[in-house]
Protein backbone atom coordinates (compact mmCIF):
# COMPACT_ATOMS: atom_id res chain seq x y z
CA UNK A 1 0.00 0.00 0.00
CA UNK A 2 1.42 3.46 -1.01
CA UNK A 3 1.94 6.10 1.38
CA UNK A 4 -0.35 9.16 2.26
CA UNK A 5 1.58 12.22 2.23
CA UNK A 6 0.17 15.51 3.50
CA UNK A 7 1.22 19.06 2.36
CA UNK A 8 -0.01 22.49 2.57
CA UNK A 9 0.72 25.51 4.42
CA UNK A 10 1.54 25.85 8.42
CA UNK A 11 -1.67 25.15 10.40
CA UNK A 12 -3.91 23.57 8.03
CA UNK A 13 -4.00 20.85 10.38
CA UNK A 14 -1.40 18.29 8.75
CA UNK A 15 -0.24 16.74 12.13
CA UNK A 16 -4.06 16.25 13.69
CA UNK A 17 -5.09 15.07 10.56
CA UNK A 18 -2.20 12.83 9.64
CA UNK A 19 -2.40 11.31 13.41
CA UNK A 20 -6.60 10.54 12.54
CA UNK A 21 -5.77 9.54 8.96
CA UNK A 22 -3.06 6.39 9.88
CA UNK A 23 -5.63 5.68 12.95
CA UNK A 24 -8.33 5.07 10.37
CA UNK A 25 -6.66 3.19 7.80
CA UNK A 26 -4.39 1.29 10.43
CA UNK A 27 -1.00 2.89 8.88
CA UNK A 28 1.98 4.62 10.83
CA UNK A 29 2.07 7.86 11.66
CA UNK A 30 4.97 10.21 10.68
CA UNK A 31 5.70 13.62 11.17
CA UNK A 32 8.37 14.50 9.30
CA UNK A 33 9.78 17.86 11.46
CA UNK A 34 9.33 15.81 14.56
CA UNK A 35 11.53 12.84 12.97
CA UNK A 36 14.10 15.84 11.76
CA UNK A 37 13.92 17.21 15.95
CA UNK A 38 14.74 13.60 17.50
CA UNK A 39 17.83 12.76 14.83
CA UNK A 40 18.79 16.50 15.40
CA UNK A 41 18.51 16.68 19.46
CA UNK A 42 16.92 20.46 18.83
CA UNK A 43 13.67 21.93 17.74
CA UNK A 44 13.19 23.30 14.70
CA UNK A 45 14.04 27.30 15.89
CA UNK A 46 16.63 25.88 17.27
CA UNK A 47 18.34 24.62 13.89
CA UNK A 48 17.22 27.84 12.24
CA UNK A 49 19.02 29.86 15.04
CA UNK A 50 22.35 27.69 15.56
CA UNK A 51 22.34 26.93 11.48
CA UNK A 52 20.66 28.69 9.58
CA UNK A 53 17.39 27.46 7.03
CA UNK A 54 19.89 25.66 4.56
CA UNK A 55 21.07 23.36 7.52
CA UNK A 56 17.29 22.52 8.18
CA UNK A 57 16.65 21.48 4.48
CA UNK A 58 19.27 19.46 3.94
CA UNK A 59 18.28 17.64 6.94
CA UNK A 60 14.74 17.56 5.75
CA UNK A 61 16.19 16.51 2.07
CA UNK A 62 17.64 13.54 3.69
CA UNK A 63 14.70 12.51 6.01
CA UNK A 64 12.26 12.53 2.70
CA UNK A 65 14.33 10.33 0.58
CA UNK A 66 14.34 7.81 3.87
CA UNK A 67 10.87 8.00 4.93
CA UNK A 68 9.32 7.85 1.30
CA UNK A 69 10.67 4.59 1.11
CA UNK A 70 7.74 3.17 3.65
CA UNK A 71 4.75 1.70 2.98
CA UNK A 72 1.75 1.77 4.87
CA UNK A 73 2.34 5.39 6.50
CA UNK A 74 1.07 8.61 6.48
CA UNK A 75 3.26 11.12 6.62
CA UNK A 76 2.74 15.00 7.25
CA UNK A 77 5.56 17.58 6.04
CA UNK A 78 7.15 20.46 7.39
CA UNK A 79 4.65 23.67 5.59
CA UNK A 80 8.12 24.02 3.56
CA UNK A 81 9.05 20.41 2.22
CA UNK A 82 7.04 21.21 -1.11
CA UNK A 83 10.06 23.92 -1.91
CA UNK A 84 12.35 21.13 -3.10
CA UNK A 85 11.33 19.38 -6.36
CA UNK A 86 13.31 16.63 -4.90
CA UNK A 87 11.17 15.88 -2.15
CA UNK A 88 8.00 16.29 -4.18
CA UNK A 89 9.21 13.67 -6.70
CA UNK A 90 10.25 11.27 -3.32
CA UNK A 91 7.22 11.79 -1.85
CA UNK A 92 4.96 11.55 -4.97
CA UNK A 93 7.07 8.24 -6.23
CA UNK A 94 5.99 6.40 -2.82
CA UNK A 95 2.51 8.00 -2.29
CA UNK A 96 -0.19 9.95 -2.94
CA UNK A 97 -0.23 13.66 -1.94
CA UNK A 98 -2.97 15.69 -0.81
CA UNK A 99 -2.77 19.08 0.36
CA UNK A 100 -4.60 20.79 2.96
CA UNK A 101 -5.48 24.29 2.76
CA UNK A 102 -6.62 27.06 4.96
CA UNK A 103 -8.02 30.46 4.27
CA UNK A 104 -5.38 33.28 6.14
CA UNK A 105 -7.89 33.82 9.32
CA UNK A 106 -7.80 30.45 9.69
CA UNK A 107 -3.94 30.26 9.52
CA UNK A 108 -3.58 32.84 11.67
CA UNK A 109 -5.91 32.29 14.53
CA UNK A 110 -3.91 28.53 14.25
CA UNK A 111 -0.20 30.29 14.07
CA UNK A 112 -0.01 32.84 16.79
CA UNK A 113 1.90 31.35 19.22
CA UNK A 114 5.56 33.20 18.00
CA UNK A 115 8.84 30.95 18.51
CA UNK A 116 7.60 27.77 16.90
CA UNK A 117 7.52 29.06 13.52
CA UNK A 118 10.87 29.80 12.14
CA UNK A 119 10.19 30.88 8.50
CA UNK A 120 7.18 32.89 9.89
CA UNK A 121 8.58 34.09 12.86
CA UNK A 122 11.07 35.57 10.29
CA UNK A 123 8.96 37.36 8.03
CA UNK A 124 6.29 38.61 10.85
CA UNK A 125 7.98 41.80 11.04
CA UNK A 126 4.79 42.77 13.47
CA UNK A 127 2.61 41.81 10.77
CA UNK A 128 1.39 38.33 10.73
CA UNK A 129 -1.35 38.37 8.95
CA UNK A 130 1.06 39.93 5.60
CA UNK A 131 3.88 37.52 6.39
CA UNK A 132 0.57 34.71 6.03
CA UNK A 133 -0.25 36.02 3.10
CA UNK A 134 3.23 36.51 1.51
CA UNK A 135 4.37 32.76 1.92
CA UNK A 136 1.13 32.00 0.97
CA UNK A 137 1.22 33.46 -2.48
CA UNK A 138 4.81 32.23 -2.70
CA UNK A 139 4.31 28.60 -2.04
CA UNK A 140 0.72 28.59 -3.67
CA UNK A 141 1.41 27.15 -7.02
CA UNK A 142 4.01 24.52 -5.58
CA UNK A 143 0.65 22.52 -3.38
CA UNK A 144 -1.00 22.52 -6.99
CA UNK A 145 0.64 19.27 -8.00
CA UNK A 146 -1.09 17.40 -5.16
CA UNK A 147 -3.25 14.58 -5.88
CA UNK A 148 -6.49 15.92 -4.17
CA UNK A 149 -6.85 19.26 -2.10
CA UNK A 150 -8.87 19.56 0.77
CA UNK A 151 -9.79 23.30 3.01
CA UNK A 152 -9.48 22.64 6.87
CA UNK A 153 -10.97 26.25 7.12
CA UNK A 154 -14.22 24.87 8.70
CA UNK A 155 -13.47 21.36 9.03
CA UNK A 156 -12.75 19.12 12.18
CA UNK A 157 -9.54 17.04 11.76
CA UNK A 158 -12.29 13.61 11.59
CA UNK A 159 -14.55 15.36 8.85
CA UNK A 160 -11.16 16.23 7.01
CA UNK A 161 -9.96 12.06 7.28
CA UNK A 162 -13.87 11.35 5.85
CA UNK A 163 -12.96 13.74 3.10
CA UNK A 164 -9.33 12.35 2.29
CA UNK A 165 -10.94 8.58 3.01
CA UNK A 166 -13.44 9.17 0.27
CA UNK A 167 -11.10 10.25 -2.43
CA UNK A 168 -8.91 7.77 -2.00
CA UNK A 169 -11.60 5.15 -2.23
CA UNK A 170 -12.79 7.01 -5.25
CA UNK A 171 -9.16 6.67 -6.83
CA UNK A 172 -9.48 3.07 -5.62
CA UNK A 173 -6.48 3.53 -3.45
CA UNK A 174 -8.13 2.22 -0.71
CA UNK A 175 -10.25 -1.15 -1.12
CA UNK A 176 -13.91 -1.01 1.25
Amino acid sequence: MKNIVLIGFMGTGKTSTGRSLAQRLGFSFLDLDQKIEAEAGMSIPEMFERHGEAYFRAREREMVARVAKRRNTVISTGGGTVKSQENMEALRAGGVVVCLQADVDTILQRTMTQGQRPVLDGRDAGDRRKAIEQLMQERAQLYTHADYTVDTSELSPLQVVDDIVRFLRGRGVLHA
